[in-house]
């Protein structure tokens, strides 16, 4: 261990033990740490201060400057309140929106962040318990607030915990309002957080948000005529002990589907998600209960949200009748499929959509974009990526939808955030579509891949936990960059794009610029055979990330397993060469 770095971690873990500004609790926390033999805790929790990063904060609950407590939460509020302050001083009241999920101390941090807020002379619109994060993101735009702030790690383990900053248009904050607010939480020293509440400035809301939401989501619905159809098609939904329980069967009722099986062992609100192992739709393992019961009703369609109800994960019958996951990519591909399709069947085209994709989703997404002359734009992992084209486009074009492959969709405007909860409603309502015409979502995604061409979608993450898993992840990123493959499986590399640089570099050596908002530790390679590959440190996890498209040949849906079998054995080929 280095001997600086511990000396350092001591020396500021010594000042939260004695500093009367941190409570008895913490102190205690700190102190054991400071007595046990082995130091690791000591200098996971110490060796920085939690970065308020242009997302907010994620990172694991307990003492110290690099946890998730209530000290690392009030600098974060007291640093945006103070620039709040700064940036809207001609409004006669300056009023934000907070919400929570089922995390431990959520509450107890959103009531922290409320107090601060308040004590700082800003309104607060705090939520009366959990709700889902794109609420608080419609919240902001319908109670015209000029931020907000949502306490969750989203489908993180759950020692984890997190904060979501959201600026006036509904969206997560960009430039320049990221820097501007990350300078004034640097210079907040603990003792400067106002952590005295004013009551009178905050108000508590609920239901009233609730149902404008809701019916603003209901009028997305392309086709009711096909629910009033199929109104008696089987959903099983689980909220995974999290913020879509309220809302989502409730909005998927609204639309007017009467068969809605919610989990009741997941349909209970609790941080320690103790009916699985982690709470992230992407995994099967948090489906199980959901598919036990999918197969006891003979369900049509599975669907899951994670804590904060943002994304989706679902299932489907197979071709054998068998229940099968849709992965993120797939996910992404079917709702766009069925937006374009028939809103064009429904004469609701007017020749100014647009749709989002991320740049490590599936590429298939630009092939049915292109083919229905619907313009596509590629921007950078997270949504507020994309909330920035909506912005950028208000008033001009028609945004009609965005997908990203971490089960993340948004399909309307009025939100600027993924949203769960519309994604989950528009998902039944293209099932009901499905079952209308005597098929399954599993034979919709046949479908696309037979006109639209087949790739293989897989990411691979390495998780490199604490402060050697974070310099290793920073060499490995400098490795690539200064190193870049010549081939992948045996497929020569034709393209390099490094978004840090902004510069994008052919097989023959030229380089040209890409037109990105701004730099971002991004690497990608394409190579003769059409596979894409990405490779991105994880902004919220302590985690490399690789993304691997691989293209293949369908002849018919009959060969869609053989299909599969033959581009994961691309994956891993190329995985190897890439020496993950």
């Amino acid at each position: 261990m280095d001997l600086e770095l511990l000396k350092k971690c001591e020396a500021v873990a010594n000042q939260w033990a004695s500093d009367p500004v941190f409570d008895a609790d913490t102190q205690a926390a700190v102190k054991e740490m400071l007595a046990k033999e082995d130091k690791t805790d000591l200098v996971d929790s110490f060796y920085q201060t939690l970065e308020f990063g242009t997302g907010g904060l994620r990172g694991i609950m307990g003492a110290g400057t690099n946890r998730m407590n209530i000290y690392t939460v009030g600098a974060a509020t007291q640093g945006l309140a103070n620039y709040l302050n700064m940036n809207f001083k001609d409004l006669p009241q300056i009023s934000v929106v907070v919400g929570h999920d089922c995390r431990n101390n959520s509450r107890l941090y959103a009531e922290t962040v409320a107090d601060i807020f308040s004590a700082n002379g800003i309104k607060v619109y705090l939520f009366d318990d959990l709700r889902p994060t794109p609420e608080v993101s419609f919240g902001i735009r319908y109670l015209g607030c000029q931020a907000g702030v949502n306490i969750t790690a989203s489908h993180n383990p759950r020692e984890y915990n997190g904060y979501k900053a959201y600026w006036d248009d509904g969206a997560q904050v960009l430039a320049p309002h990221d820097k501007g607010i990350i300078d004034e939480v640097n210079k907040v020293k603990y003792a400067d957080i106002k952590f005295k509440g004013n009551k009178d400035l905050i108000q508590i809301i609920g239901e009233e948000v609730d149902k404008v939401y809701l019916d603003m989501i209901q009028g997305i619905s392309i086709d009711p005529e096909v629910i009033k159809r199929q109104h008696d098609l089987k959903i099983v939904y689980s909220p995974l002990h999290g913020a879509g329980m309220y809302l989502i069967p409730r909005s998927i009722k609204q639309w007017g589907f009467d068969d809605v099986y919610c989990v009741k062992e997941q349909m209970v609100k609790d941080g320690n998600f103790p009916t699985v192992v982690s709470p992230n739709p992407e995994y099967a393992e948090a489906l199980t209960l959901a598919l036990k019961l999918a197969k006891e009703i003979d369900a049509d369609i599975v669907m899951a949200s994670d804590p904060d109800a943002d994304r989706v994960g679902m299932a489907c019958k197979d071709d054998k009748g068998e229940w099968i996951l849709i992965n993120g990519n797939q996910t992404a591909l079917i709702f766009l499929y069925y937006i374009i399709k028939n809103r064009i069947a429904c004469g609701k085209m007017k020749g100014n959509e647009f749709v989002v994709k991320t740049i490590v989703t599936t590429e298939l997404i630009k092939s049915i974009a292109d083919k229905n002359h619907i313009e596509m734009a590629d921007v950078y992992t997270g949504f507020k990526w994309i909330a920035r084209e909506i912005k950028i486009n208000e008033g001009k074009k028609q945004y009609i939808g965005g997908g990203e492959e971490s089960y993340g969709f948004l399909a309307q405007d009025f939100v600027r955030d993924k949203d769960a909860v519309s994604a989950c409603s528009l998902l039944a309502e293209i099932c009901a579509w499905a079952k209308d015409q005597g098929k399954t979502l599993y034979e919709v995604l046949m479908e696309i891949y037979m006109e639209y061409g087949f790739s293989y979608n897989k990411a691979i993450n390495v998780v490199k936990p604490g402060k050697s898993g974070a310099d290793e992840i920073k060499a490995m990123m400098e490795n690539f960059r200064s190193n870049p493959p010549k081939e992948l499986d045996g497929s020569k590399v034709v393209l390099t794009k490094d978004f840090k640089t902004l510069k994008a570099t052919d097989a023959e050596g030229n380089v040209c610029d890409i037109n990105m908002p701004e730099p971002s530790n991004v690497l990608q390679y394409f190579t003769a055979d059409g596979t894409k590959v990405s490779v991105r440190p994880s902004g919220t996890e302590p985690k490399i990330k690789f993304y691997v498209e691989a293209p293949g040949t369908l002849k018919s849906p009959a060969d869609y397993k053989q299909a599969v079998a033959e581009a994961e054995k691309k994956v891993d080929a190329i995985a190897k060469s890439l020496g993950i």
